[in-house]
């Protein structure tokens, strides 16, 4: 692509964050290139000036300069086809991965080392295998939030664009329980906790710095935290609440107070510390449990997910038992983040 290019957004991409967009139809894009394009106007919505995280609407026309990258996502004329075993196959992977499934909604379990979408060298993601369940109009489940590819847990699917929408509008307006389990190296005290901080991305790096509020690109991003069970001095089995959704940000804030995640390769940052013998270098953050209102507007939907494999033996090896831990009692407590 070598010129400015004008696209119309369609009614399928309504509501979609300009970000969003982007990774849709410029996967070879990087997130530092495109914030770059933003911060220098080159990117421009209706002509004006706009932020990774703008809403577009139907009809909105966006300003493409040349990127240097590929063509267009949607641009398949020279694509091949997915052959008929490769689709069976990512079709058996997403069921295998299903915890709730009805005719508007799926809930899976991710796998940790999937990445949810793709992006340079990746050539399989969870957004392209959910190609697998494209119905005959061509309608394909969408996903309405992501994680981390090194983390596991609980990933909402939305099965029409209804259901994205109202999906999308609950998680705009924070009216949904996201509850993370992790190892943290130590153990933080206060036991519980509000960490509340403004993070931006370091230039040229794919991880999130803590900065001062008004500095370039500075987001509020607050989590909520609690000590469930702790082994010795050593590590703790901690609950954690995202109330703000920034990239990265447990992971930021957990290195942040000074008990990074385990296995963490780009957060963890205490020298000298050695992993206890029998524990995996991977990263101990899952997505355990969500509650969020059903897109029909009947009933809400509460979901948990398993320990993945990983965690599972660092369970064992600490002797950490997950059926003590009551979500209602345990999760972390919304009153911290009035204090």
């Amino acid at each position: 692509m070598s010129a400015i290019e004008q696209k119309q957004v369609s009614a399928d991409e309504a509501g979609m964050r300009l970000d969003r967009w982007f990774k849709s139809h410029y996967p070879g894009l990087g997130f530092g290139h495109l914030q770059k394009l933003l911060r220098t106007g080159q990117v421009r919505v209706d002509g004006k000036r706009a932020e990774t995280n703008t809403r577009i609407a139907k009809g909105q026309m966006i300003r493409i300069p040349p990127l240097g990258v590929e063509l267009p996502a949607d641009d398949k004329k020279n694509a091949k086809p997915k052959s008929t075993k490769l689709i069976a196959d990512d079709r058996k992977a997403i069921e295998d991965m299903l915890l709730f499934e009805d005719s508007q909604v799926m809930v899976l379990n991710k796998p940790a080392g999937l990445a949810v979408q793709g992006g340079s060298g990746l050539k399989r993601h969870l957004d392209g295998m959910l190609d697998a369940y494209t119905d005959r109009k061509g309608n394909k489940p969408r996903l309405v939030h992501r994680l981390d590819r090194e983390t596991s847990g609980i990933i909402l699917v939305a099965r029409t664009r209804q259901a994205a929408q109202e999906l999308t509008k609950a998680f705009r307006h924070r009216n949904t329980q996201k509850i993370y389990w992790a190892i943290l190296a130590g153990v933080p005290k206060p036991f519980q906790g509000r960490i509340s901080t403004f993070l931006a991305r370091n230039d040229g790096e794919e991880r999130m710095q803590i900065v001062r509020q008004g500095d370039d690109e500075a987001q509020h991003a607050v989590s909520l935290y609690s000590v469930f069970e702790k082994s010795g001095q050593k590590l703790s089995w901690v609950t954690m609440k995202p109330v703000t959704g920034r990239t990265h940000q447990l992971r930021a804030h957990a290195a942040h107070i000074g008990h990074p995640i385990i296995g963490d390769d780009k957060y963890f940052n205490i020298e000298n510390w050695e992993l206890p013998g029998g524990i995996q270098n991977r990263l101990h953050l899952l997505a355990r449990r969500i509650v969020i209102p059903h897109p029909s507007g009947h009933g809400t939907i509460d979901v948990s997910a398993p320990l993945p494999p990983h965690m599972q033996q660092t369970w064992n090896l600490l002797g950490f038992d997950a059926t003590d831990y009551d979500p209602e009692v345990d999760d972390p407590d919304d009153a911290l983040n009035k204090r």
